[in-house]
């Protein structure tokens, strides 16, 4: 019974260590750039290299906390997945004001996931696949599993106003409405 206890501890071990190793991947490429790939959390983003535009474009976003009190309680009925690339300039800014957003509505981070892409656009575990990812930072939201809108690139309006269209209105059209991928890869992985 002592072995049987100890094995399963083990692998239970072993399971956490394994997992904990693909949350915050950092991979660098030919030409010596280092970037986050697959799945991230904000303790990812708050390490050093990203921490440089992470932790002041989080701190310096003024939250539109009228709007945001107008759909918080919404937000918690859907689950979102967020595609980024750390290398992007636009991710570098609206994935932290996005971030404060969901810190301040109390949005369950259960419910959240963040992937970062390569250059490509496409992480180690393709979660991307079959979602149409044609520029980055992607929001999607996503209600019983089922995709309900995304906000690509940069917000129509602003993160807070895109997010209660998308939450009150069937009219939301996000920037790159109808646009399909283009599977040209480029050089830089």
């Amino acid at each position: 019974m002592k072995t049987l206890t100890l094995a399963l501890i083990t692998i239970f071990c072993l399971a956490l260590q394994l997992n904990s190793q693909t949350l915050n991947k950092e991979l660098t490429n030919e030409d010596q750039e280092t970037y986050l790939v697959g799945k991230v959390d904000k303790s990812g983003f708050e390490a050093k290299p990203y921490a440089e535009w992470f932790v002041t474009n989080y701190n310096d976003y003024n939250v539109d906390v009228e709007t945001l009190n107008t759909i918080k309680t919404k937000l918690k009925a859907y689950d979102i997945k967020v595609f980024m690339g750390t290398w992007c300039d636009d991710s570098q800014y609206e994935v932290p004001y996005f971030h404060k957003i969901i810190d301040l509505a109390n949005y369950p981070l259960e419910q959240l996931t963040i992937i970062a892409l390569d250059r490509n656009k496409e992480s180690p575990e393709h979660d991307e696949a079959d979602l149409n990812i044609v520029r980055v930072p992607t929001f999607i939201l996503f209600e019983d599993g089922k995709e309900v809108n995304r906000i690509i690139e940069t917000p129509v309006e602003t993160l807070e106003k895109d997010l209660q269209a998308i939450l009150t209105t069937d009219s939301y059209k996000p920037n790159y409405y109808g646009v399909k991928k283009d599977t040209e890869k480029t050089d830089k992985g």
